[in-house]
């Protein structure tokens, strides 16, 4: 039975011979495409550029430090993932149910109409992908980028998966507008995989076009870039291209069907894996694949899980749980909700993929739902830390047929573990908003107290929190709140935000060795006195406690008048 956090504030908070070449871990990518390009009419064309040599045959070792100026010597391998999994023995891009692979091989198809290229991020491309900026004007890159055409060394995947969607088993799911087409290793050795999204169908498109359109695009390239900069573990986009491709979607889900124009990102990650990766394995009894799997993760991505320790399972599930509890807490303390938070769309790897119908909150509310097709609210902000746990313990089921009954029991525990691991962090978030030190015990009722006040007001939530820090403390003491900070003016008008103020003005006194205090002490210890020495270190031990005496002293004003005579000295 899955368990649910209640939480003091929870609320707020066929041609035979290629697939053989694969299975032996050959991938010549001239034999892959020569292979491939007959059967694949309207699809991505090989780009061949004359120079492209590899790294080693250049020197690369000489070249490291520069960027790029162009994609001649820039190669990618599709190696590292299909000399150890399986591929699809069917070459033909055909809707159809998949079976004993963990990749189709599958060429996206160019679009139609011209191709204009709209937004790049510089972050990415030059360190991430080794890029110089002005790459990105030359025709070699926007081909790559929308998928007209693959450069050498790419042998372009979907990926097969399933999952768990709105609480109900989906079934086979996978890549259906989505192309890996390799994993690139920069300079710092860090490897990288690409991947175009709506870039055509795949096996894995059921009823779908296999395109993406502008307005979802610019979004992802937007949002995903903002979640990096807020230091919340993320996929990134590295550019956007635009065509006027006529794509129809029912934006709103209310039976309007409206033409919109097709967009195409390049986006990468250090893994696409997620929940639905395993479940999908695990579903149809594939357990030889699951482990094979799951000891390629492990070997490329979790190098504090020992990949020959008989437990590694349970121990890369413990990293995973955490992990999973870190990110939901740190979308919740931007007020970020993802909105389909399905287990095809949680990484393994436990950084945020998959923007769909995401949204930040403004107005704070528990029940902040950013996605119009979830009409029970099953994904609301206030639900994604259950909603955790929930994925956890279906990547758990999927886990158990290859644990032994004591790893099961170990897993068990490790899963229900998940609540504190959040609420710990949670906690840890919103008290660094408040400015918050070390720790006291109203420090959980102050965070609630605030944020039912917010709800009570409809308060904005990311701008209520900074103005707080920017606020002076005697205005808010005396409750005289200016105009332009809003979001504070609004919470001020209930009845009740004195008394938060006060406890949270309580709360922000500290105590800091001021040198008058040791002087003071070290005056007294001359004369054999040393009462002060151990009043103030008692008081120094807990800092953010009220000490009544120390206040009478006055210890917590900057210089009281009696010590203003002493001459400090603050040589050893």
């Amino acid at each position: 039975m899955t368990q649910r956090i209640r939480f003091p504030f929870c609320c707020l908070i066929r041609g035979l011979a290629f697939p053989r070449l694969l299975l032996f871990g050959v991938t010549c990518p001239s034999v892959v495409c020569c292979l491939l390009l007959p059967d694949l009419k309207g699809s991505a064309h090989l780009l061949l550029l004359s120079r492209n040599k590899s790294k080693h045959e250049l020197g690369y070792c000489e070249a490291e430090a520069k960027l790029a100026l162009s994609l001649d010597f820039w190669t990618l391998s599709s190696e590292n993932l299909l000399a150890v999994l399986p591929v699809d023995p069917v070459k033909e891009n055909y809707v159809r149910k998949v079976k004993n692979c963990i990749f189709s091989i599958a060429v996206p198809t160019p679009l139609k109409s011209r191709v204009r290229l709209v937004a790049v991020s510089k972050e990415v491309l030059e360190d991430i992908l080794d890029l110089d900026l002005s790459v990105s004007e030359t025709d070699d890159f926007i081909q790559l980028v929308s998928g007209e055409k693959i450069v050498s060394g790419s042998i372009p995947l979907a990926h097969r998966y399933g999952g768990h969607q709105f609480g109900i088993w989906a079934g086979q799911l996978g890549d259906g507008r989505a192309h890996l087409l390799g994993t690139y290793m920069n300079r710092q050795g860090e490897k990288w995989e690409l991947q175009l999204k709506g870039s055509g169908k795949t096996p894995y498109s059921r009823n779908g076009d296999g395109r993406a359109v502008l307005r979802s695009s610019v979004r992802e390239f937007l949002c995903s870039e903002a979640m990096h900069s807020l230091r919340i573990p993320t996929s990134r986009v590295a550019s956007l291209v635009v065509s006027d491709d006529e794509v129809w979607r029912d934006q709103f889900y209310n039976g309007n069907i409206v033409k919109e124009r097709g967009a195409v990102v390049l986006r990468v990650a250090k893994s696409w894996f997620r929940i639905g990766s395993l479940e999908i394995l695990a579903h149809y009894g594939e357990l030889d694949l699951l482990r094979t799997l799951l000891d390629f993760i492990i070997r490329e991505h979790f190098p504090s899980v020992e990949v020959a320790e008989p437990n590694r399972y349970v121990d890369f599930f413990s990293v995973v749980v955490s992990e999973t509890a870190q990110l939901i807490a740190l979308w919740m303390s931007v007020g970020f909700a993802h909105g389909v938070c399905n287990t095809d769309n949680f990484s393994l790897l436990s950084i945020t993929i998959d923007y769909g119908p995401f949204g930040f909150m403004e107005a704070y509310n528990p029940d902040f739902v950013p996605n119009t097709s979830d009409d029970e609210g099953r994904y609301k902000i206030g639900n994604q830390a259950n909603i955790g746990i929930f994925n956890l313990n279906k990547l758990l089921q999927a886990l158990n047929p290859i644990l032994d009954p004591r790893q099961r029991q170990l897993a068990a525990q490790i899963l229900e573990g998940y609540p504190v691991l959040y609420y710990t962090r949670f906690r840890e978030l919103f008290k660094a908003k408040l400015g918050l030190l070390g720790e006291t015990k109203g420090d959980d009722d102050l965070i609630a107290f605030l944020l039912h006040l917010m709800e009570k007001t409809a308060a904005d939530f990311t701008m209520t929190f900074r103005q707080l820090s920017e606020i002076t403390q005697s205005q808010l003491q005396e409750l005289n709140i200016p105009q332009q900070f809003w979001a504070l003016n609004m919470i001020s008008k209930h009845k009740l935000f004195p008394a938060w103020v006060s406890q949270y003005l309580l709360r922000l006194k500290r105590y800091v060795l001021r040198n008058w205090m040791a002087e003071s002490a070290v005056r007294k210890a001359e004369r054999n006195d040393f009462s002060e020495v151990h009043f103030l270190q008692r008081v120094l031990r807990h800092p953010f406690q009220k000490h009544s005496a120390a206040e009478k002293a006055g210890y917590s004003s900057p210089t009281p008048s009696w010590a203003k005579d002493l001459k400090v000295s603050c040589s050893s």
